[in-house]
């Protein structure tokens, strides 16, 4: 057996696709068999948080579990479009390595790009004289932009695109004095007892504004509200084991006592 690492991968993945085989043939598990590409989308999407959840935790045994969780729904898709004559999972692998060597040509041909950005750029440009090859055409600069998003990722990827064209604030104190002026329309909603509907569009203003707002800082929003979403469990955690060791439930805690018990759980770190 070979001791080359990448041949150690290989030879693992061919026998994952085996087992994925395995288990959709007609005498294998019924589970698998019965799905089909809609019923496995939901645990794509699962799968993909979890390795993002093990990453912030910085768990790394737990990432490495997780990637393998998601490379077997890759591997799922794969199979079950290899069953029905659309693709193999080999089609897969040739389409990525491909792409990798076709768009960076800084790194595998004779091409130039010295910075990150310089590095995007011409990604996008090659991606765009791709897209011309195949007479591919896009009614416009979104629309690559997938509408199943999560709207926080979604709002990012949309501005970003339309910063490339010009469409976009000079620095980040001019997002800020947006971000004051859909507050103070929010508020203005608010305090007039404008419609439900009003009030989303305007607090949705906002939200798109500190996304905006996110870029300029160079600032992940999709992970930095998942950093506070944890430091959130953590602190409010804390709240209610401290509470439990009193024999009390936060329902019969006082605002000012939970308050007070988020300060410490604060300071302890």
């Amino acid at each position: 057996m070979s001791t080359n690492p990448q041949s150690k991968a290989g030879e693992k993945f061919e026998r994952l696709a085996g087992l994925m085989a395995r288990l959709r043939a007609p005498d294998g598990c019924p589970w698998d068999r019965e799905q089909n590409f809609d019923t496995i989308k939901p645990y794509l999407l699962e799968e993909t948080y979890e390795v993002l959840d093990a990453v912030d935790a910085r768990d790394w045994p737990a990432l490495a579990e997780e990637l393998g969780d998601l490379m077997l729904q890759s591997v799922f898709f794969a199979q079950m479009a290899r069953e029905a004559g659309l693709f193999q999972i080999e089609d897969s692998l040739d389409a990525i390595n491909e792409k990798l060597v076709r768009r960076h040509p800084h790194i595998f041909a004779d091409g130039t790009a010295n910075t990150p950005e310089q590095v995007k750029q011409r990604w996008d440009e090659i991606k765009a004289e791709e897209k011309k090859e195949r007479k591919q055409t896009e009614a416009g600069l979104l629309d690559s932009v997938p509408r199943a998003l999560p709207a926080l990722v979604e709002a990012a990827q949309l501005t970003s695109r339309a910063s490339r064209v010009g469409f976009d604030w000079s620095k980040a104190s001019e997002v800020l004095e947006k971000l004051d002026e859909e507050l103070g329309e929010l508020a203005e909603a608010r305090a007039s007892g404008a419609p439900h509907a009003e009030i989303e569009n305007e607090l949705g203003d906002v939200l798109f504004v500190i996304v905006n707002l996110a870029r300029f800082l160079k600032v992940d929003p999709e992970q930095a509200l998942r950093r506070t979403n944890r430091k959130f469990r953590d602190r409010f955690g804390y709240v209610e084991r401290s509470l439990k060791d009193a024999g009390r439930t936060p329902a019969e805690a006082t605002i000012e006592e939970m308050e007070e018990l988020w300060q410490a759980s604060k300071r302890n770190g």
